[in-house]
């Protein structure tokens, strides 16, 4: 007897569409999955139905792209995924039965996730981001629709403060705390603000949960407006974040259909819209009071606080600016309860931390961990160590208001406190791990290089400060360092951290300060000795060929720019340190190390 389709098992192929899988070629591979399906079971009797499913990000960005096929309570998870590959996943997996299996997960992937904690990332690599039926599935707007029938706004933020959460955006200030304060100021208008700007370098946390779950920043938007008295709320997000903005959109349109967004919601009489602002990638409007005035439609530069934001924010009226991170975990606060979100964590850090791990690391992607996880953790276990087995030099955690924390301090906890003490932050949750071919000075140079193009130039010590930080670390990593230059930057980073106005100016010297205080033998090097340990800074080194292992092939001849190598065939060759240009192709190119980098 036939099946009727309703009665078949379903089977469920997942193309991860988040930033990393669409680079590594996701809208392919859907394409790829649609048409084998389409192909292979338009003319079979199958006793099941077969679709394709976006999904947003998977966390293991290094393997992208990743697919599930999910039949019944099992799944099968494929890495590295081409759309030549869909077609035998299709004809072998789906249709025969037998997983194509030089295609599957191997341990790392297991050992990837062994220690994450995901809350906020749980639902991004499982539902479709398009869909707000696929979010409501899940227990989506639950958490608006259970405040807005049973408790008062001042029991929602009792709730938040006994949760303990704490600012994801980079101070980590007690959220509850803020939305206090922002409901006792004065007024009858209020605003929300999602600061989904995200400019650190190397940072995708903010965009990939949008990307793949857009409808917990809405929702955390709803439940944050009716805490503080807000009837409208903007999400500032910077317009090179086309996926996810295009994915905000919809879900806000999904909202409005279903009449979760607008007047009277649920009947309760609350009232509440979002309105986007795309911002233009200036990282000064990370900063609150440059995001302010940006959405204000002046030029994004801070202003003095006091009147903080809740005092005085958007357009003169009491404001709250959360980010993704801290507002995405509102809804799961709600629905699961205080006590369960404090329960994870350490004694003033609670909750769980998304960072975007990146660098040297084997394993890069997206992952979310307890608060209180160790440095080495992260970055051994769940990393998986250093690439080619090299020896591990430091982290750089924050961002450009960040700082470098040394293999001595692996087993630091990855909490609030903790990083502050060694001389870094949490920030917004950039973590790029840095290895032994890495040159400290050159690593403080580039973020350097970073706050300083970023600078809003409207106080001096930020403007000119920065200037002179970043024109002596360039004068050091060229070789024309001098005695006092360490001093001299210190000085000068303490002069610029205490006088400028906001906080880029203010963590600018972060990078500096670090690097000082735990590669301050590097330093030297440069200034002293003349000579870059980790052979990175071009100035500070010279080539030369060791002649009794030059075997006189002539590859470094050939692959040399400059025509600075002369020798004849099968006889050592040589150097002409005049005419070298420093570009090391020489040292890339010789098979047999005769070549002296130092």
């Amino acid at each position: 007897m036939e099946q009727s389709e309703e009665n078949k098992k379903k089977v469920v192929v997942r193309v991860c569409i988040g930033t990393g899988g669409l680079a590594a070629g996701g809208k392919e591979v859907i394409e790829a999955f649609k048409k084998a399906i389409t192909d292979f079971c338009v003319d079979i009797e199958l006793d099941f139905t077969c679709h394709y499913q976006k999904v947003g990000c998977r966390g293991f960005c290094a393997r992208d792209v990743l697919v599930d096929v999910v039949d019944g309570d099992t799944s099968v998870t494929y890495q590295g995924i081409k759309p030549d590959i869909a077609k035998r996943i299709v004809e072998e997996h789906l249709i025969k039965g037998e997983p194509v299996k030089e295609w599957l997960i191997d341990a790392s992937y297991y050992a990837f996730h062994a220690k994450q904690l995901k809350i906020l990332l749980k639902d991004c690599g499982t539902i479709d981001p398009e869909d707000i039926q696929a979010y409501i599935n899940v227990g989506g707007y639950s958490g608006i629709k259970k405040i807005v029938s049973a408790m008062t706004p001042e029991d929602v933020i009792n709730e938040i403060k006994a949760s303990a959460i704490r600012g994801r955006g980079g101070a980590g200030f007690p959220t509850g705390v803020k939305w206090e304060a922002c409901r006792k100021a004065p007024g009858d208008v209020r605003y929300i603000v999602c600061n989904a700007d995200e400019g650190d370098p190397g940072a995708f946390m903010d965009r990939s949960i949008i990307e793949g779950n857009p409808h917990s920043v809405v929702e955390g938007l709803m439940i944050a407006a009716y805490a503080i008295g807000a009837s409208l709320g903007y999400v500032y997000i910077r317009a090179e974040y086309p996926a996810a903005v295009d994915r905000l959109k919809l879900a806000i349109a999904q909202a409005h259909e279903l009449g979760y967004l607008g007047n009277n919601l649920f009947g309760s009489g609350f009232h509440f819209d979002v309105r986007i602002k795309l911002g233009a990638g200036a990282f000064v409007c990370g900063e609150e009071t440059a995001l302010i005035a940006s959405i204000e439609g002046e030029r994004g530069m801070p202003r003095a606080k006091p009147p903080f934001p809740v005092h005085k924010g958007l357009w003169g009226k009491p404001t709250v600016i959360n980010n993704v991170e801290t507002l995405s975990n509102i809804p799961y606060i709600i629905r699961n309860g205080a006590a369960w979100y404090s329960a994870i964590g350490t004694g003033k850090s609670k909750g769980t931390k998304v960072f975007a791990l990146t660098g040297k690391v084997k394993n890069t992607g997206l992952i979310e961990v307890p608060m209180g996880i160790r440095l080495g953790e992260i970055i051994y276990d769940i990393g998986g160590g250093i690439i080619g087995n090299k020896q591990f030099k430091a982290v750089q955690t924050g961002g450009p208001s960040g700082g470098c924390i040394p293999a001595e301090l692996l087993d630091t906890p990855v909490d609030f406190e903790s990083l502050g003490r060694v001389g870094s932050i949490i920030g917004s949750g950039g973590m790029v791990v840095l290895d032994e071919t890495d040159c400290m000075v050159n690593i403080a140079k580039f973020f350097l290089e970073f706050t300083q193009a970023e600078s809003c130039g409207k106080c001096v010590p930020c403007r000119i400060g920065t200037k002179r930080l970043l024109e002596i670390l360039d004068r050091i990593t060229r070789g024309l360092g001098k005695e006092g230059d360490i001093e001299l930057l210190e000085t000068l980073c303490a002069d610029v951290k205490a006088a400028s106005l906001c906080g880029l100016g203010q963590t600018a010297p972060n990078p500096i300060l670090s690097t000082l205080k735990y590669f301050r033998g590097e330093y030297e090097a440069h200034i002293r000795e003349k000579k870059c340990p980790a052979k990175v800074c071009k100035d500070l080194l010279t080539y030369s060929i060791i002649e009794e292992v030059c075997t006189g092939c002539g590859a470094c001849r050939r692959a040399c720019p400059a025509g600075a190598i002369a020798g004849d065939k099968k006889k050592p060759h040589r150097i002409d340190p005049e005419k070298c240009i420093k570009c090391g192709a020489c040292f890339d190119v010789c098979k047999f190390a005769s070549v002296s980098r130092e």
